[in-house]
């Protein structure tokens, strides 16, 4: 059979994780993770890792890769996943990727390259100290058409397509050249009619809270990672900083966790449109059947016939 690339997309809380698991039990897979804080060590739950349990029944790769003092941008998780793509593919297994983080998904299925621009930390210190609105503003100054594919909503990555532009003298749009994988690709979607999606997203989070994620955020700040970090800046995490400054209860920290998830799931369906005919939209409520019927459609397609069938 030729090589192939599965991969699993869809919004937070709806079920990508379960769906990959099963998916296991009927084909030799090894997951990748597609998340831009499941890379981070120390933090599990607010993260939605997966359990022991998942991951000895799916292998899972990029996950617990760096501290949270480290950052893992879209140059560097491109680097590694095309690296474990291959890796899977030597041992004979399907690699299958998962994940919701929209930008770094697409950036691998379409093959993006990156700018390797060196990260500035004084230009990116200074960049910090300016206001998202002046930000975006000299952004668009120097490319415009980056609004096409980039959120203003995320400082981080809009100072570093400013750091990129500033460094290189050129459009930080006209530097990412695009080479998809040189193999056939099936994509599943799990989608969930929305207000159903909002209430398993925050049963989750009461869950997480059930978990220890209170517990985890304090001994990141005991462990010395700081609220600026780009690690801590995440959905879970960012939100208790209120809590540990006095000026919030835990339950006013549970209503904005659940009311950035909603946000956070409108915004991922930016990146993962129901109209995209690249996707095989499942519905999340059982997904499994049709997800099998899917792959097996899709490998069926790919064995080679051998030199001795008759046609």
């Amino acid at each position: 059979m030729t090589p192939v690339l599965l991969a699993l997309v869809g919004p937070t809380a709806v079920g990508k994780t379960a769906l990959a698991v099963s998916l296991a039990a009927h084909y030799s897979l090894e997951a990748i993770s597609v998340d831009s804080r499941q890379c981070y060590r120390y933090m599990d739950i607010g993260t939605a890792k997966p359990t022991p349990e998942e991951r000895a029944r799916l292998p899972h790769q990029l996950i617990d890769i760096a501290d949270p003092n480290e950052t893992v941008g879209l140059a560097q998780f491109l680097d590694l996943a095309r690296a474990a793509i291959a890796d899977i593919h030597a041992r004979g297994n399907i690699p299958l990727l998962v994940g919701g983080t929209g930008q770094y998904m697409r950036a691998l299925l379409q093959g993006w390259q990156a700018p390797e621009v060196v990260p500035d930390p004084a230009l990116r210190a200074a960049l910090e100290a300016r206001s998202a609105e002046s930000l975006w503003a000299q952004l668009m100054e120097l490319d415009p058409y980056v609004a096409e594919f980039l959120d203003r909503r995320n400082v981080r990555r809009v100072i570093r397509a400013l750091e990129v532009c500033l460094a290189t003298g050129q459009p930080f749009s006209e530097q990412r050249r695009r080479d998809p994988p040189p193999f056939p690709t099936l994509q599943l979607g799990l989608t969930l009619e929305r207000d159903a999606l909002y209430t398993r997203a925050d049963t989750r989070v009461t869950a997480m809270l059930k978990a220890g994620l209170l517990d985890e955020v304090g001994a990141l700040l005991k462990a010395g990672y700081g609220w600026k970090l780009p690690a801590m800046s995440g959905l879970g995490y960012a939100q208790f900083r209120p809590y540990f400054a006095g000026q919030a209860t835990l339950d006013e920290v549970a209503a904005r966790i659940c009311w950035d998830t909603h946000d956070f799931i409108r915004r991922q369906y930016t990146w993962f449109s129901l109209n995209d005919p690249a996707i095989h939209w499942l519905d999340a409520g059982n997904p499994v059947p049709a997800a099998v019927q899917c792959v097996e459609d899709f490998l069926r397609l790919q064995v080679r016939p051998s030199a001795n069938s008759v046609p």
